[in-house]
């Protein structure tokens, strides 16, 4: 099967980076094909505007969504944004693997969103939800939060994570027809001892090992 990692952090020292190099070598050992779009090295632009295309629809005015219908017509996404369209096209199961800020993913990885999942390429035209273009296709976030378990549950400090993540999982992946899978926790990595951390890398091997016998999880339920 194909794979995307798409990786979200400055540090590749980090227990986000360590998830990361964990998944490619997992996938990789059990046979599939892995492709990564690793953000921050890359330095991947997360501002979106008319650098996203290298077409014009309207000179006068800028309204991105016109823009990018223009762009599925006329192959006028740039080189960049082009290159990253295709590898969400070409994958079976993209993951994300980001720390959580603010509630949300790194404002990189937003970015990426912004530019790369454009009208009439990724969605419109009445393909949303179940009838996505995506349909078919899995994804997974792969994060890592600062509290305890205990924060994110229902009644916890910070409320019940699923309904923290339902914007990007409603919103953003299952919008697009994604499958979204259970996401892949880890809590307060930097207060884990190391043998800890290893642990938590073990299972998310093992996981992957069977992501794709994995059933979809109800992001409309939450």
């Amino acid at each position: 099967m194909k794979i995307l990692i798409v990786l979200a952090h400055p540090e590749m020292q980090s227990m986000n980076g360590a998830m990361f190099r964990q998944a490619i070598k997992t996938l990789e050992e059990e046979g599939h094909e892995v492709k990564v779009s690793d953000l921050y090295r890359e330095e991947f632009n997360p501002v979106s505007g008319r650098n996203n295309f290298k077409t014009t629809y309207d000179a006068a005015y800028f309204k991105q969504q016109l823009e990018e219908l223009h762009a599925v017509e006329t192959a006028g996404f740039a080189d960049d944004i082009e290159t990253e369209q295709q590898k969400v096209e070409w994958c079976d199961l993209m993951i994300w693997q980001f720390p959580l800020w603010w509630f949300t993913v790194p404002g990189i990885l937003k970015g990426w969103v912004d530019r790369v999942f454009a009208m009439g390429r990724f969605y419109g035209n009445g393909r949303f939800y179940e009838e996505g273009i995506f349909k078919g296709k899995k994804a997974l976030l792969s994060i890592t939060v600062g509290a305890n378990e205990d924060a994110y549950l229902k009644n916890g400090l910070h409320g019940d994570l699923y309904g923290v993540l339902k914007p990007i999982h409603r919103g953003m992946l299952k919008f697009t027809g994604f499958d979204v899978l259970r996401p892949q926790v880890v809590y307060g990595p930097v207060r884990q001892t190391a043998a800890q951390r290893e642990l938590e890398l073990a299972r998310w091997g093992e996981r992957l090992k069977h992501i794709f016998t994995e059933q979809a999880i109800a992001v409309d339920m939450y």
